[in-house]
């Protein structure tokens, strides 16, 4: 328990350091640090309208506070019209993920409730778009999602050595991605993108973190699974994993998908990154 406390509070003083907000350092795990959400996110007032009926929950990545995670895609998605919600799960996301997925089902209560919407988008980076996939399977979620949309997600676990290391010690939820986990059999077994949401995955080429890429990468019928390699549209994206939620292509991706009947459409052509 010291460890994992310890860990939180380097994770959440590295987080205001980031964000400079120096202001409110003085206790590093306070409250009002972990809670603040990115700009354009956790408006409880918001009512979706008829051409943005699904509020948009967006679901961080391990070890990530939603400020930093979203910065970018929330106010994007605001600006286009959707209700935008975030909240941090899963003590810094390192808790087992069948337990993340519990708090992620009370999450998306309370935003159905708050905006009287019937189903909500979910927007997921790395574990925040896989841990999804286990409420839908197994917590009742799967009339309750419209859009999963999965960023660089870790939908088959990863090879990367580095898992196992920090899995045995503070983050359980690090063992649940290792490649070839019980909880990966689990969740993988039968169907992978069961009927109810539709399922848009968007990965590169250049993640380092789930190994290899293609372990993002979903099987299901094409009316209802989309994927997205970004370097198949746009050769030179330079996008990697951990800022994969701060690419304007990814977002053109996300805005695709939320933005139509179906996931993503496979044909859509963004307009690429200049490097220039």
């Amino acid at each position: 328990m010291r460890l994992r406390r310890t860990v939180r509070l380097l994770l959440a003083a590295a987080a205001t350091a980031a964000l400079g907000l120096t202001g409110l350092a003085a206790s590093p795990a306070s409250a009002s640090v972990l809670d603040i959400p990115p700009k354009g996110a956790n408006d409880w007032s918001c009512k979706p309208d008829s051409a943005h009926p699904e509020p948009v929950v967006l679901v961080n990545g391990t070890f990530k506070l939603m400020a930093e995670n979203w910065s970018a895609l929330s106010p994007k998605l605001k600006e286009a019209g959707y209700c935008v919600f975030a909240f941090n799960y899963g003590n810094m996301e390192t808790a087992p993920i069948p337990q993340a997925a519990a708090e992620l089902r009370d999450f998306v209560e309370a935003v159905r409730g708050a905006t009287g919407a019937k189903k909500v988008d979910l927007v997921g980076h790395s574990q925040g778009g896989m841990m999804p996939r286990y409420y839908v399977k197994f917590l009742g979620g799967a009339d309750k999602v419209d859009d999963l949309v999965g960023i660089v997600p870790s939908n088959h676990g990863t090879k990367n050595p580095l898992a196992v290391a920090a899995g045995w010690t503070i983050c359980p939820s690090c063992v649940d991605q290792q490649w070839g986990s019980d909880f990966m059999k689990k969740l993988n077994a039968g169907e992978e993108a069961p009927a109810g949401p539709d399922y848009t995955v968007i990965s590169t080429r250049y993640d380092e973190v789930v190994v290899p890429y293609t372990s993002a990468l979903l099987n299901g019928p094409a009316e209802r699974v989309t994927n997205v390699v970004l370097q198949d549209k746009c050769k030179l994206d330079p996008f990697m994993h951990d800022q994969a939620t701060k690419d304007p292509v990814v977002a053109q991706w996300v805005l695709n998908a939320l933005g139509r009947k179906g996931p993503a459409d496979p044909a859509f052509q963004p307009t690429c990154i200049s490097l220039g």
